[in-house]
């Protein structure tokens, strides 16, 4: 069985450090899920490892259990003798999520430990500017640093029209133009593949991810399918899956996702240019509707900010729940929302005060 090197793979200091309260269990990666059963990679080896019955009871939502890219103890290193048993998820220091189907207030954990996302979109049919948003929204809620990734240039009749529209929405964020048909195309995104750095492609199916992850290992190790006449990707990804490149670096590549449902947005990062905007505006608590004295509907007058970027950034506010919010009172939501198993911020100060105290 072949030796894994953790640290090659993103263990850090403080994983390792975490796991040192457990005793007689094993530090593992998750690599890939489905129906209840994980691989997981240790420093022995690959396993088949399923939760302990005690960890199945404990866990109040879906979000509590393991998903690929976490770090996690086992009873065991290889599954010679029966499945791993899985008995802790280390602490993640990022999480990619969004709102399960057909359910309230579920979360579906789509990636976690992730560096940078590369957000995929193809300048075909794909190209959907409002799409774009809700992925940066998230990304930067996430933990992880955003990278806009356009595919299939080769196809795109008005380049320059394309990239100055998405430069108008991915503030902040570096845009990257990849081709199918280029051998080299994938050498912007190989830049960020370094030894222990964790990398997720996310986009809608079709855009090409598979093909890009497939030029990274050097051959056709993912199924890629053709896109459909409408422009609409078939899928191809079907589960999600941790990737070792030869060369360093870890890809985490997931089922293709046209629609993200969001339980949280970092709208500040994501639309930084509406924010800045609303700092000038008359009224503290602007709506950027009809208030006198907007400054985000001056620029919309102007033509130095488009009005279904605002509309946008509307629906994302009520759909993250921070209708009527600003900056700060957003951030403090967030924050509540983080703490709600104390009932909120306050209490978990005091929380944290008395467990110091008596330390």
């Amino acid at each position: 069985m072949k030796k894994i090197d953790l640290q090659k793979i993103g263990l850090t200091d403080r994983v390792r450090d975490e796991a040192k309260a457990y005793a007689g269990l094993y530090l593992g990666r998750v690599s890939a899920q489905s129906k209840g059963l994980y691989r997981v990679l240790t420093e022995t080896g690959e396993l088949t490892a399923e939760v302990s019955g005690k960890f199945r009871y404990q866990a109040s939502n879906p979000a509590d259990f393991p998903a690929v890219g976490d770090f996690v103890l086992v009873d065991r290193t290889t599954d010679r003798n029966g499945h791993g048993v899985i008995h802790h998820v280390l602490t993640r220091k990022s999480v990619f999520a969004r709102k399960a189907a057909g359910e309230t207030d579920a979360l579906q954990i789509v990636a976690t430990n992730i560096d940078t996302v590369f957000l995929c979109m193809a300048l075909n049919q794909d190209f959907n500017l409002r799409r774009l948003e809700r992925y940066l929204a998230i990304a930067w809620d996430s933990g992880a640093t955003p990278v806009v990734v356009l595919t299939k240039a080769d196809l795109c009749g008005d380049l320059e029209d394309k990239l100055r529209q998405v430069s108008t929405v991915a503030v902040g964020v570096e845009i990257l133009t990849t081709s199918s048909v280029s051998a080299d195309g994938y050498l912007l995104v190989k830049k960020y593949l370094q030894e222990g750095q964790t990398v997720a492609f996310l986009g809608s199916s079709g855009v090409g991810k598979s093909t890009l992850i497939n030029r990274l290992l050097g051959g056709e190790v993912i199924a890629t399918n053709e896109t459909r006449k409408d422009g609409k990707g078939r899928h191809t990804t079907t589960r999600r899956q941790m990737i070792i490149l030869p060369e360093g670096g870890i890809v985490i590549d997931t089922p293709g996702m046209r629609e993200l449902g969001i339980v949280g947005a970092d709208l500040g990062k994501s639309f930084a240019d509406i924010d800045e905007l609303a700092t000038q505006c008359k009224f503290r608590d602007c709506t950027h509707g009809a208030e006198p004295g907007c400054a985000v509907q001056q620029a919309i007058k102007e033509g130095s900010l488009g009005a279904d970027r605002v509309e946008s950034y509307k629906k994302l506010q009520k759909e993250a729940k921070y209708e009527g919010l600003n900056a700060k009172q957003i951030e403090k939501e967030k924050l509540n929302r983080m703490f709600k198993d104390f009932g909120g911020m306050k209490n978990a100060r005091k929380y944290i005060k008395e467990k110091t105290r008596h330390r």
